[in-house]
């Protein structure tokens, strides 16, 4: 049974099925049947609600894994990025940084990565329920393929480690690289030299230094019974050394 409703004959030259097409698109009142419309209404609803019960039910499997998931913070200059890097080829575990997800959003070209390139380049913060959802997606994407999850530089502050809890999976422990900001100061006026970036220079590093102990440095509060500080002003391998002890006590 058809929903269109019946109306004069088309002459237009196009064969009857095109005419009936036609007028299925018609956005006129008069033309559109509103038991159609209605149905096209709750297929959607049900696609949508199908899609959310399969989401929760990987969420589920993903909880049930058991896999570790790490926040690992430390301000600018601490070095968390190269240990990142170090703990991935030991241990096998997969680094998700929300700044790689968020450009890697805008380069696919989607609406949603065009209205981020928007946001961005007007200097306003990307809404947490956006950087939620890229998180989401990628810890579910990845979830039966890795040992292990590190979430870089998130959360930034407490509302969102409580939402990312909240919504995806509770985190095994937290990871802080402390080093002082005199030595966070060389290291980026030093790295400045080479890397050309805008923002290693004296006046916006200090900036960058005061923003994380505000808001970063209270995460580490909320969290005192699963954080692990680690000091990061020795070596590389010094650190890691570190940063291996912490790991391997959590699968003891």
């Amino acid at each position: 049974m058809s929903y269109i409703k019946s109306t004069p004959e088309v002459h237009s030259g196009k064969a009857n099925g095109d005419a009936v097409e036609d007028k299925a698109m018609t956005t006129d009142p008069e033309l559109v049947n509103k038991p159609y419309v209605e149905e096209l209404n709750n297929a959607g609803e049900a696609a949508e609600m199908a899609e959310q019960q399969q989401r929760e039910a990987e969420l589920t499997k993903l909880r049930e894994a058991k896999i570790p998931v790490i926040f690992v913070l430390g301000g600018p200059g601490s070095g968390k990025g190269t240990q990142c890097e170090k703990i991935v080829e030991r241990y096998s575990f997969t680094h998700l940084s929300t700044g790689d997800l968020l450009r890697a959003e805008v380069q696919s070209g989607s609406s949603q990565g065009k209205l981020l390139a928007n946001i961005m380049e007007e200097g306003k913060l990307v809404p947490l329920e956006t950087v939620l959802g890229l998180l989401q997606e990628a810890m579910l994407t990845r979830c039966k393929n890795t040992k292990g999850f590190l979430i870089d530089g998130y959360p930034r502050e407490v509302a969102q480690g409580i939402e990312f809890e909240k919504q995806i999976i509770d985190c095994t422990c937290v990871i802080y690289y402390e080093v002082s900001d005199a030595v966070m100061k060389e290291r980026l006026l030093k790295r400045g030299e080479s890397s050309g970036r805008l923002d290693d220079n004296e006046e916006t590093i200090t900036k960058r230094l005061t923003t994380f102990k505000a808001l970063t440095l209270p995460v580490i509060d909320y969290y005192k019974d699963k954080a692990k500080q680690i000091s990061a002003e020795g070596s590389v391998e010094e650190v890691f050394i570190q940063t291996c002890a912490v790991l391997d006590a959590l699968s003891a």
